[in-house]
């Protein structure tokens, strides 16, 4: 998601001792290959599709992993952000190694923000983002402009964890980021974090994912998205032909909901008039860069030509989308 600033620390602080201790005791033949391979990346998933910790999946009810269920002060920490929580896992960098520069542009994180609390770490982690860099210190907590360019760098020979929620917030978690200290920027007057202690007699809730991908997005999604693509797009000899196509594809796309809604049954004519739309925009908008340095095909095809019409599949069973941890 895009943020008005590259980091925003909010005003939480949680153990990370007791944190670590949890991590520490789930088994190392837990973890898993980062999904892009980044040499040196590791990862530990706590809530996955249908709480099954191999599934990769972006689409369906978020559960929680039998990993997260071992770790009781994970779960409050996790419940005490105050969002609606999405894919979240353990993320680790051996020593000296980094994640490599890039901006997160798929559909899964256009609304949504990415929550880092930094569990083992040291002063000499680097994460940059949009032409600047921060440390953050173990136990607070971050969000940043995953939008722009970032990177992270670990220059020691200690291993960094970060536990890492993909959410797209609540009520309480915007009040925390409206309270937040951000960077570049002055501290405000006052500002400090509460500390979020373990607490032995509290049952953890955490509200859950159900929805996240569309069947079919609706006019109003594909214009929102379309608009803002356009808007980050640099000035090009070319931009005049992709705004034609867009326009006309938006009024298509809003007559076909018209007529048909989310109907599964109507998903060809969607699938058609995408397909059209994608054609018309390939030659053109795979010469423009947008201002993160990314192609505007690139980002058509990632927040629009993937998702806007889902591929079948047999009906699931309604989920909760509220679960309560047992007292630990």
């Amino acid at each position: 998601m895009k943020i008005a600033h590259p980091f925003i620390q909010l005003p939480l602080k949680f153990d990370a001792a007791r944190m670590a201790a949890e991590i520490a005791a789930i088994p190392e033949s837990e973890w898993r290959p980062h999904p892009q391979n980044f040499p040196g990346n590791s990862m530990l998933p706590l809530v996955a599709v249908n709480g099954e910790p191999e599934n990769e999946s972006f689409a369906g009810p978020m559960r929680p992993t039998p990993h997260l269920e071992r770790c009781p002060y994970v779960q409050q920490a996790m419940a005490a952000v105050g969002v609606t929580v999405g894919r979240s896992r353990l993320m680790r960098l051996s020593g000296h190694a980094e994640v490599t520069q890039h901006a997160d542009q798929g559909y899964y994180w256009v609304n949504r923000v990415r929550v880092h609390i930094p569990v083992v770490t040291q002063p000499s982690v680097r994460f940059e983002c949009g032409g600047h860099a921060v440390n953050m210190a173990a136990g607070e907590c971050w969000i940043f402009d995953t939008w722009r360019l970032h990177r992270v760098i670990n220059a020691n020979d200690d291993q960094r964890i970060h536990l890492v929620m993909d959410t797209v917030g609540g009520e309480q978690f915007w009040n925390y980021v409206a309270a937040g200290r951000p960077q570049p920027g002055e501290t405000p007057n006052g500002w400090n974090a509460r500390n979020i202690g373990f607490d032995p007699d509290a049952r953890a809730q955490l509200q859950l994912e159900n929805r996240n991908l569309p069947e079919v997005m609706t006019p109003w999604e594909v214009e929102t998205h379309l608009t803002f693509l356009l808007g980050e797009a640099g000035a090009h000899a070319q931009l005049g032909a992709v705004q034609k196509a867009t326009t006309d594809f938006i009024r298509d796309w809003r007559g076909l909901w018209a007529a048909h809604g989310d109907n599964a049954a109507a998903k060809p004519f969607y699938r058609r008039r995408l397909q059209t739309f994608m054609e018309a925009v390939k030659a053109p908008a795979s010469q423009i860069t947008m201002g993160n340095e990314i192609n505007l095909m690139g980002a058509i095809l990632a927040m629009i030509g993937r998702v806007a019409v889902a591929a079948d599949a047999p009906p699931r069973a309604a989920a909760d989308a509220v679960v309560m941890f047992d007292r630990a």
